[in-house]
């Protein structure tokens, strides 16, 4: 099995440990608190592993600042919101709306980057919202704000990834991470004082965890995508769902019923599908570029 699957698996698991901690703090502390320190925390380890070549003193210094702040703000936005959602939703429920997030993509890249998109892609997006509507079941379930703010962070995770796209080899890594992290302890470290309370340990730990669950996260996918082509990185992002499922059913007493692993299911085959029909169609474009726009 390719090291870039294998290290994409411990970037994803690491991830999903992150949220089952934060979803463990519940409403011990405010959204905005364990943003702050979280982000705390992980600025900490962050902050050592900038590219040789750049320096952090020089974060400020951007060619697209309006890109650059616009990645910033959604990711902000989106990290408070997956706070909530996590600590409000089961989290199985919060990942299938969160891996919402590849319709935007579509749409976006279509608006914004004026990506030609195929039928196929089209189709796996909708699959994907069946199995959405398996796991969440409005009309049959209650569904209350943490679901609204997982799909928001489904959108904002999507516009994230097109502002990045457009990003790509033209901003250092340290002003995309740096703006992100002044964002973050800003805006929560200023919304967390109306309700600030003095952590406990445990508390402490907790952020602690998060941060780092974080931290190696980014770390180990910087990694693998070093080592490895995204073709070979990318599928293992479905795993959170598996994690999902366990974590809940392990710690929170969270069991999903068979409609709702249906759901799962072809939220991530429709995900994997669109990859390995991506793959497939690089490698026909590459031979024949007569069928760039037909596929």
């Amino acid at each position: 099995m390719q090291k870039g699957f294998l290290l994409g698996l411990l970037a994803y698991a690491s991830f999903s440990c992150g949220d089952a901690t934060i979803k463990s703090l519940g409403s011990q502390v405010s959204v905005f608190e364990i943003g702050f320190f979280s982000i705390l925390s992980s600025a900490s380890l962050i902050f050592f592993l900038k590219p040789k070549e750049e320096r952090w003193r020089h974060f400020w210094r951007m060619s697209r600042p309006w890109a650059v702040h616009g990645r910033a703000i959604s990711g902000l936005f989106a990290g408070i919101l997956g706070i909530y959602a996590f600590t409000n939703v089961p989290l199985a429920e919060a990942y299938a709306l969160i891996f919402l997030s590849p319709l935007f993509v579509t749409i976006l890249s279509a608006l914004v980057l004026k990506e030609d998109i195929g039928l196929w892609r089209w189709s796996a997006v909708m699959a994907g919202i069946v199995g959405v509507l398996l796991v969440v079941r409005p009309g049959f379930k209650t569904l209350e704000l943490g679901h609204f703010a997982a799909l928001c962070v489904a959108f904002l995770a999507g516009l994230t990834i097109v502002l990045l796209r457009s990003l790509a080899g033209r901003e250092k890594r340290t002003s995309i991470m740096g703006v992100l992290i002044m964002y973050g302890l800003t805006f929560n470290g200023i919304l967390m004082i109306p309700e600030f309370q003095v952590p406990t340990l445990n508390q402490i730990g907790a952020f602690i965890v998060i941060g780092m669950c974080t931290a190696i996260g980014q770390i180990t996918l910087l990694t693998a995508t070093k080592i490895a082509p995204a073709s070979q990185i990318a599928p293992s992002h479905y795993s959170q769902i598996l994690w999902a499922v366990a974590i809940g059913a392990s710690f929170f007493g969270e069991y999903p019923d068979t409609l709702a692993i249906s759901g799962l299911v072809v939220i991530a085959s429709a995900g994997l599908l669109t990859m390995m029909r991506e793959k497939i169609r690089l490698g026909i474009v590459r031979w024949n570029p007569f069928f760039r726009n037909r596929l």
